[in-house]
């Protein structure tokens, strides 16, 4: 099964994403509160997918995604974003982002992008 990391500074919207993943069977599950905490796991962690926030304090989304696709050109990055962020989310598709889910969460939407990612 796979490893996916969530990155998020709000518990409740890693929360939400771990408990939609986890009724899936979806039970490889790494948590990170902010950018430079998932830039810190990464390595170790060497999650298949990431689910990462744009808006976080200490390092943002966009931030994160270009250091940890520094690391690892082949990491596979799905930013989450809220409504009016088309600007930020436009360039994280540029910066490698593989693809974008608009907040609140609808679960077949997390499971669909799961499923095309990571067949």
């Amino acid at each position: 099964m796979a490893k996916i990391m969530l990155v998020d500074d709000a518990a409740f919207m890693r929360m939400m994403l771990k408990t939609t993943l986890t009724q899936a069977g979806y039970t490889d599950l790494v948590e990170a509160e902010d950018g430079a905490k998932a830039v810190e796991l990464y390595p170790a962690e060497k999650p298949d997918l990431i689910f990462m926030d744009i808006t976080m304090p200490n390092k943002d989304g966009l931030e994160t995604l270009k250091e940890i696709k520094g690391m690892d050109p082949n990491a596979t990055i799905v930013m989450c974003s809220a409504m009016g962020q088309e600007t930020m989310v436009m360039d994280s598709i540029k910066s490698g982002a593989k693809d974008f889910i608009v907040k609140p969460f609808k679960p077949e939407r997390i499971l669909a992008t799961v499923k095309k990612i990571l067949g």
